[in-house]
């Protein structure tokens, strides 16, 4: 077991890294009945917190790892304790001291290939772009209306790279003047940071910045909420501002100026997933909705825990590259509940609910029953 400095060196350790907040708590136990961990297996963020206000000295231990943050507990919270500020501090602390449950180690993977190929996965940079070759997706100059950033996972991933292609071939029909930077793009960094390899994210957020300041880029276009969180938020750090804009917010204006009309009949029922990082996190709930009503034929469920009581999806603070293990997974309840509804399709708009969502619906009795679709496929499919 790994130990680390005397308890009120961590104390400041903590409060350096982002968590001061954590001496404001009380104990009240809100953040417990809230988290998504509770509906599969006992998780206690107050106990992590209560860790923090008397030094955490064993950092060894998963369970400051199982965060997701996916803010509900920040929400409940009476005192403002910024219960996510406080885990990723200590996630930082045990970062520093490269200690790594096994369950946590292809976090260090994922940051390997951040380093190596500016993306989680390891896929070869130059070939960030290849999801494009056969699509009408220039390279970005300062003529376009915006920057399209596509995200590592739409970019790498066969299944996501469907949902860059549908954005891409939905802004071509618009005639929307789009590009990409390509092989000059890297990751956002948001989840690295969560994980607490601050180091990480700067590094990447100044390749970034660089790249769009180079190209002259001013207004990004984005698939993931993760990216639209990280550029909105926390690029201004670096003195820098981008306007930064959602595909559903972005396709939204499409439809409204009457840029593209959803013509073409979809009869299906969709229920609609909020993403953390979309809804709860940046408070975009109505344009997705907007935009699937707009569909012909399409008539839209709401699920349980729906808009900013959503249910999270497990693939926030870094779960996304770690395992976890059937019978936890907050996916598999969500695909559940869109099954209980007779929905034929379960929408969404983030990558890594898709990717999860996926996982569940195929360990599913009736997978086929289940489609799993993000909302710019449904979009370009009514075009």
């Amino acid at each position: 077991m790994e130990t680390v400095a005397p308890f009120q060196d961590i104390i400041e350790i903590v409060k350096d890294s982002g968590g001061d907040a954590f001496k404001y708590c009380y104990q009240c136990g809100l953040c417990d009945t809230v988290c998504p961990w509770n509906r599969v297996r006992p998780f206690s963020m107050r106990k992590i917190v209560r860790q923090a206000v008397f030094g955490l000295t064993e950092i060894e231990n998963e369970e400051i790892w199982r965060c997701t943050t996916c803010g509900r507990c920040p929400e409940a919270c009476p005192r403002d304790v910024r219960q996510i500020d406080s885990g990723v501090a200590l996630r930082r602390i045990a970062t520093e001291y490269g200690v790594f449950p096994e369950n946590v180690k292809p976090v260090r993977a994922a940051s390997g290939n951040l380093g190596a190929e500016g993306n989680p996965l390891g896929e070869d940079r130059t070939k960030r772009a290849d999801w494009a070759k056969d699509l009408p997706v220039p390279r970005f100059t300062e003529e376009a209306e915006v920057l399209y950033f596509s995200c590592c996972y739409l970019s790498y991933d066969r299944r996501l790279r469907k949902v860059a292609a549908a954005t891409a071939r939905v802004l071509d029909r618009a005639g929307v003047k789009f590009g990409t930077l390509g092989a000059s793009e890297s990751c956002c960094g948001e989840s690295i940071r969560k994980t607490g390899d601050e180091d990480m994210f700067r590094r990447l957020a100044k390749e970034n910045i660089k790249a769009f300041i180079d190209n002259g880029v001013k207004r990004v276009l984005v698939s993931s909420p993760h990216c639209y969180h990280t550029f909105k938020n926390e690029y201004p750090e670096f003195m820098v501002n981008f306007e930064v804009v959602h595909a559903t917010e972005y396709v939204l204006e499409l439809i409204r100026d009457g840029r593209i009309t959803p013509s073409r009949e979809l009869a299906a029922t969709v229920a609609y997933h909020d993403p953390c990082y979309l809804g709860r996190h940046n408070g975009i709930y109505d344009a997705p909705r907007e935009i699937l009503r707009s569909i012909p034929g399409l008539q839209l469920v709401e699920l349980p825990d729906n808009r900013q009581d959503s249910l999270c999806c497990g693939g926030g603070g870094g779960r996304i590259w770690m395992d976890t293990p059937k019978g936890e997974r907050f996916s598999d309840l969500r695909v559940e509940q869109a099954a209980a509804l007779g929905a034929s399709v379960l929408a969404t708009a983030c990558p890594y609910c898709i990717a999860n969502f996926e996982d569940s619906r195929l360990a599913m009795a009736d997978a086929d029953a289940l489609e799993v679709k993000d909302v710019m496929e449904l979009v370009q499919a009514s075009l």
